[in-house]
């Protein structure tokens, strides 16, 4: 494991605590992803040079989806990238409604050093760099500015114009009138109609212009020195759950996107979506567009540890207990990192400990490894601090997990027979 500062290792400890995925720090507890590394570090070179990526990730509930889609954004911000993560949701999020999509990947942008939402900082850091080269130019920033994003105005002419109009509210002062085109370029809706008639723009982000907004979002972030774009779109298989008219516009859109992806339409965008493997196989997902199906096939007819990382798709296998127990030995040797009793946290909480308590957690999941690292790591934590707290606490005599109804996610539910189940350690 690689040295983690105090502050990281707090927020992990702090996610793990409250049952979520960390935002960060990814790799203190990636276990069995080493096979994809060198060819997902190639893919984000061709993404930093200029090109396009699409990947899709399958595996069943709790296989780590969600922690592999962060794990691989942790890893490309670290290299300069820029980051979004998208829930895909028929209700709030729908991906047919690509207008939508862009403004939830607005709300998330972050890099290594921007917080999200990021666009605002990331606009006016470019400008800042765009007024620079001007005057080494000997040029105005306008004239600049509208050679940088000739490309992007040939596909959505608004998006330089909004731009200009911002950088012009900027510089005389129209703090309100630039907060408004900020929010427009960034897809919210309601933005009002005085805000669009002073940069002369018309009406509200539609399916067809997001698109274009997400390329003039990538010329911004190429120019303004970032490696590119990386857009997870998590949960994919929820479109198998909505009507079929509105599933058949999707899985179209998630084709467009592929293709246009292919085709160099989007340079400096790694895209990877999350599925389960019912959306990619299943009658009610990708195999109702043969289009669609034909792109993503991937042969996962041999053994797991011949899959093929340059394949369109990667198959993540989830959990053992022998991988739940190195897990929770990362995390015990990233809490004791941050601890004063670490020889007796590690004397008592041994590997022997670490495999009967994931077994216990397990067990009680219907014998479902897959979908115990969860409650396995919260109720970890809450175990290590105990021992770190109280110095006579002695886990096989003192403790015993409890996993009430309201800690279950919906996956967890369906797992468990019993209202309250009481694991009693070996």
């Amino acid at each position: 494991m690689t040295a983690v500062s105090p502050r990281r290792r707090r927020e992990i400890l702090d996610a793990l605590r409250r049952g979520t995925v960390p935002s960060n720090g990814l790799d203190q507890l990636a276990v069995g992803l080493g096979r994809f590394e060198s060819e997902l570090t190639a893919e984000l070179e061709v993404v930093a040079g200029g090109g396009g990526v699409f990947k899709a990730v399958r595996g069943e509930y709790g296989a780590g989806k969600t922690f592999f889609a962060r794990w691989l954004a942790d890893r490309a911000m670290n290299r300069g990238f820029a980051v979004a993560e998208v829930q895909i949701n028929e209700i709030d999020t729908p991906l047919h409604k690509l207008e939508t999509v862009y403004r939830r990947s607005i709300e998330s942008l972050r890099t290594r050093s921007i917080p999200p939402s990021a666009l605002r900082p990331i606009v006016d850091s470019w400008l800042y760099t765009v007024e620079s080269d001007a005057d080494k130019q000997q040029t105005t920033a306008d004239e600049l500015l509208e050679r940088r994003l000739a490309a992007v105005g040939r596909q959505a002419p608004i998006f330089p114009q909004a731009i200009r109009a911002y950088h012009r509210m900027q510089n005389t002062g129209e703090h309100d009138t630039a907060d408004g085109l900020i929010a427009w370029l960034a897809g919210q809706p309601h933005v009002a109609a005085a805000v669009k008639r002073a940069a002369g723009i018309k009406g509200d982000l539609d399916h067809f212009l997001a698109m274009g907004f997400l390329r003039g979002l990538l010329a911004v972030l190429a120019d303004a020195g970032n490696s590119g774009l990386v857009l997870v779109l998590d949960e994919v298989e929820t479109l198998q759950r909505i009507r079929s008219d509105a599933r058949s516009k999707a899985l179209n859109a998630l084709r467009q996107l592929i293709d246009e992806v292919h085709d160099g339409h989007y340079p400096g965008l790694y895209l990877l979506i999350t599925g389960t493997p019912a959306f990619f196989e299943g009658r009610q997902g990708v195999q109702l567009l043969p289009p669609l199906a034909d792109r993503l096939h991937t042969d996962f007819s041999r053994d797991p540890k011949f899959d093929n990382p340059r394949a369109p798709q990667l198959r993540l296998t989830g959990f053992d207990l022998d991988k739940l127990t190195e897990l929770g030995g990362r995390v015990r040797e990233l809490y004791c990192a941050g601890s004063g009793n670490a020889e007796r946290i590690v004397g008592i909480a041994d590997d022997e400990f670490l495999h009967r308590f994931a077994a216990a957690v397990a067990g009680q999941l219907g014998g479902r490894v897959g979908i115990a690292p969860r409650l396995f790591l919260r109720k970890l934590v809450d175990l290590l601090d105990t021992i770190d707290i109280h110095p006579d606490f002695d886990p096989y005599r003192d403790y015993e997990i409890t996993i009430t109804e309201a800690e279950r996610n919906d996956t967890e539910r369906e797992a468990l027979a019993a209202n309250d189940v009481v694991l009693d350690l070996p």
